[in-house]
């Protein structure tokens, strides 16, 4: 079936589009207008009220029943770490490191894009201003043999691909897109630190899944064998809440109304010996949990803090169940699109990864390392495949599948009238309406929408460019 056939034969189902995760569209912001608790009137047709509560989609025949239990979901990790470079134990790296093994990394991330970048003001980049940048990443001070160092995570920062706070971005200068913005690193999460910029002020670090540079008052730095001990506690709590905080504490910024994000994952302590208060709060209505704390010699330590029991948290990781994986999706609907976990959210891949977390499950970052990545079950496609191979194994979906396209992926919902619903963190919108006519607009966040009818362009389906179907499982 051609495309524009399959376009309009389901055009009274919604014909929408939504843009890759990574595109960058010049879109018109349509109004939305909600009517009642009933009905959903807005630009993104197909969608009623109905279908934007996870609860439409949970109550479904085997929906509650465990996928993969604790010891597979490890046999799943140990599986992705030894077979893939883009995923590793950040305290596993070597000790010593030689010096063309760090330039080697440091050119990996901090090389001088082939596109033309501008500032907010659209001045175009030059060479004297990546000069700049490029005298911070400090390689003349590189030495012979480095010692790698380790550290914790402190708080939410960004991983940058230069040592700098500088936002720049591509021709179409769409602001929201920082082309200098990687990707997040959370509370908690164990890091190698491999060099620091000339300025003191950044360190490249290397996490499970990514290397870039991070600012160093996010990172605090200790030994290894206190570090391993701390991501290897046996009890912990998983932050299952699109965001949760500490507990307020007066004087004492360090552990108060600390931002932890899904999946953040933080030992569990115990009450016994805290003789029935806590920064001046009985904590019998909390959890306890060792919260990573940078010390003003940049040093690691740690303190206690309290997390109300009302805040969306888990003893123990998330069971990894289809009623579960929509849950902790629906806690991300609306959140607004965030490039490489800019704005103080996620993009599509940064959407998966966090609800993935929550069940221990961990993946690559960018969505070409996962939908390539020969983890999970793969259904591969190629430039000779035609939509009707593609169509048969949509039918086949189970909820949480991946359907990955170049530059986006989205997770699958469920079925409406035997149509293929997704939940994905994404940018633009756009599809041809009821008189055929090719509509462009925005989403630009978490959002519900149908699969089959979405247009990357006026020739060119979602459906056209699906290259995998990743299922998670062992």
């Amino acid at each position: 079936m051609s495309n524009r056939l399959f376009n309009l034969a389901f055009i009274f189902i919604a014909v929408i589009h939504i843009s890759a995760c990574s595109s960058v569209n010049t879109v018109k912001h349509a109004e939305v207008n909600h009517v009642s608790n009933t009905a959903q009137v807005s630009d993104v047709v197909g969608i009623t009220e109905a279908h934007l509560h996870p609860s439409y989609w949970q109550g479904r025949t085997g929906h509650s029943k465990v996928i993969m239990n604790e010891e597979a979901i490890s046999q799943f990790n140990r599986q992705l770490f030894n077979n893939s470079s883009l995923v590793i134990d950040p305290l596993s790296m070597d000790d010593n490191l030689p010096k063309q093994l760090v330039l080697s990394l440091i050119d990996q991330i901090s090389a001088v894009p082939s596109s033309k970048r501008y500032y907010r003001d659209g001045t175009q980049l030059q060479q004297n201003h990546f000069d700049v940048y490029l005298a911070n990443l400090n390689k003349a001070n590189v030495k012979e043999n480095y010692t790698t160092q380790w550290g914790l995570v402190v708080k939410r920062s960004s991983l940058r691909t230069f040592p700098t706070t500088d936002r720049v971005f591509n021709s179409g200068m769409d602001t929201d897109l920082d082309r200098f913005q990687e990707t997040g690193v959370f509370p908690g999460e164990a890091v190698a630190i491999i060099h620091e910029s000339a300025d003191k002020q950044w360190l490249l670090v290397r996490n499970y899944n990514y290397l870039a540079w991070v600012p160093k008052h996010a990172i605090a730095v200790g030994s290894k064998q206190e570090i391993s001990e701390f991501v290897q506690q046996k009890q912990f709590i998983v932050v299952t809440g699109d965001k949760v905080f500490t507990n307020y504490v007066p004087n004492n910024n360090d552990i108060s109304e600390v931002q932890l994000d899904m999946g953040v994952k933080l030992p569990l302590m115990s009450h016994a010996d805290l003789k029935g208060q806590l920064y001046g709060q009985n904590p019998f209505a909390s959890h306890v949990v060792k919260l990573p704390i940078r010390n003003k010699q940049g040093q690691l330590t740690f303190s206690l803090a309290l997390i109300a029991r009302s805040q969306d948290v888990n003893i123990g990781y998330l069971a990894f169940t289809k009623e579960n994986i929509i849950k902790q999706a629906f806690k991300f609907l609306g959140e607004r699109y965030g490039w490489g976990h800019d704005y103080n959210a996620r993009d599509c891949t940064g959407f998966v990864g966090e609800i993935y977390k929550t069940f221990g499950i961990l993946m690559p970052r960018n969505s070409g390392q996962q939908g390539k990545g020969r983890y999970g079950f793969n259904k591969d496609f190629d430039k000779s495949s035609s939509n009707a191979e593609k169509l048969a194994a949509l039918s086949q979906l189970e909820v949480g599948d991946l359907i990955y396209i170049p530059g986006h992926v989205v997770m699958f919902l469920g079925y409406e009238q035997g149509k293929p619903y997704v939940i994905h963190d994404v940018k633009g919108l756009a599809y041809f309406d009821a008189n055929n006519q090719y509509y462009r607009g925005t989403l630009n966040g978490v959002s519900v929408t149908p699969l089959l009818p979405l247009q990357l362009s006026k020739s060119t389906s979602y459906l056209d460019r699906i290259y995998n179907i990743k299922r998670i499982r062992n």
